[in-house]
């Protein structure tokens, strides 16, 4: 079975940990752990990862550093992320398949995902990424910024410093937001079919993929992120997987969740997961991305899985998760 794999940004940095290069590599093996069950199967897998933590901290070195190294806009630290974890996924893969006796090449393939400028994400930037800063901080940067380009209105939610938009988040700090546009396409994607055509497991999308927009035959980076899990939902499209598994933090949804009627979710069609999305029961902040990703596969014909790492085989035999068919 040829499936489409998610990681969760923190299976590569686990909560609660300092962040350091040994503690990554070890969450990392522990995923492959349960990842190689699912290649010494015999399943062609596309894995996929979440960078939110990776890129927030890259973000504060920048921050930290500002005054002695330029910064990098976000699509090419989103390229950064991908080098990052896709060098500790091909290896601690590549480990435990050998451990295995399995000869399977792992590739990562630095992965540019299109956007279309023209997204009305580009207008409504929304998405919160790197550091939280407080009043005092934001103050400081707005004295710095060249010219005048810093605008406040004391009655408006946001500033805008240097272009860049701030928004007061929950526990009153500012954080960066972003625009969080929908991919349509994968540059790379005719690579990553060569190699599961070859008997290869392909490392990509990482992050949601760097974003760019195409000017004629030109492409070209921009200060967005994407979503990983719609980039996912494409992916699984474009390889013709019949399956995307989506590797969270939770053994199944949870309908009613916090409530007394709290649940888990076994299996559900797209069709009554969709009517579910639109009365709520999975805010955007929380489990929506991850569901409407699972929606948009089974609309078209495959069928998704929304699971732990742990249960990730038993998920596949339709054991364990929450199953999202067609229908």
């Amino acid at each position: 079975m040829r499936v489409v794999v998610a990681l969760g940004g923190n299976a590569i940095l686990a909560r609660g940990t300092e962040g350091l290069a040994s503690e990554q590599r070890e969450t990392v093996r522990a995923a492959c752990e349960q990842l190689v069950d699912l290649v010494a199967a015999g399943h062609e897998l596309v894995i996929t990862h979440g960078n939110g933590p990776q890129v927030g901290r890259m973000l504060i070195q920048q921050r930290a550093a500002a005054l002695e190294v330029p910064p990098m806009p976000l699509d090419v630290l989103d390229a950064q992320t991908q080098g990052q974890i896709g060098y500790l996924l091909t290896q601690q893969l590549g480990n435990a398949l050998r451990a295995r006796g399995v000869t399977r090449p792992v590739v990562a393939l630095l992965t540019q995902v299109v956007v279309d400028p023209g997204d009305p994400a580009f207008d409504a930037p929304d998405k919160p990424v790197g550091p939280h800063y407080t009043e005092t901080e934001l103050e400081f940067r707005s004295q710095r910024a060249e010219g005048d380009q810093a605008e406040h209105d004391p009655l408006a939610a946001d500033r805008v410093i240097d272009g860049e938009a701030y928004r007061k988040v929950e526990g009153g700090t500012w954080r960066r937001v972003v625009p969080s546009p929908l991919p349509v396409d994968v540059v790379e994607i005719a690579a990553v079919r060569s190699l599961l055509e070859s008997g290869g497991v392909a490392v990509c999308g990482g992050g949601g993929g760097c974003p760019v927009t195409r000017a004629g035959g030109d492409l070209g980076g921009g200060g967005a992120v994407i979503d990983q899990e719609p980039t996912a939902a494409l992916l699984a499209r474009l390889v013709d997987a019949e399956a995307l598994l989506i590797l969270t933090d939770v053994d199944a949804v949870l309908l009613d969740y916090g409530t007394d009627r709290q649940r888990p979710l076994e299996e559900v069609t797209a069709g009554d997961a969709r009517r579910l999305l639109d009365d709520g029961q999975f805010p955007a902040g929380s489990m929506g991305p991850t569901v409407a990703a699972a929606v948009a596969v089974a609309e078209a014909g495959g069928r998704a899985v929304i699971t732990s790492l742990a249960r990730a085989d038993d998920a596949l035999r339709g054991a364990a998760g929450t199953r999202v068919v067609p229908g």
